[in-house]
């Protein structure tokens, strides 16, 4: 396994992760750890696309980034 598929692995796992506990209701899709595990792990595919130079994912897992720290932002700025 190449170094890509090794990051491209971690952050898809961590997206996927994020997404199964917030369905089985073990995390709250408004909470901060659901916006840092999507955060974490976007940004890993992301950087992933970016070392295969797969544009299409680069520009989906960089938005997936993008608006999970605005989530995040967003649910800092409540408080």
């Amino acid at each position: 396994m190449q170094y890509n598929d090794i990051i491209g692995t971690i952050g898809v796992g961590l997206i996927l992760l994020a997404y199964f506990m917030n369905i089985f209701t073990l995390i709250p899709k408004d909470g901060a750890l659901f916006f840092l595990m999507n955060i974490v792990g976007a940004g890993l595919a992301c950087y992933a696309s970016y070392l295969i130079s797969y544009r299409p994912f680069i520009i989906l897992e960089g938005t997936w980034t993008l608006v999970s720290v605005i989530g995040l932002l967003r649910l800092y700025r409540k408080h």
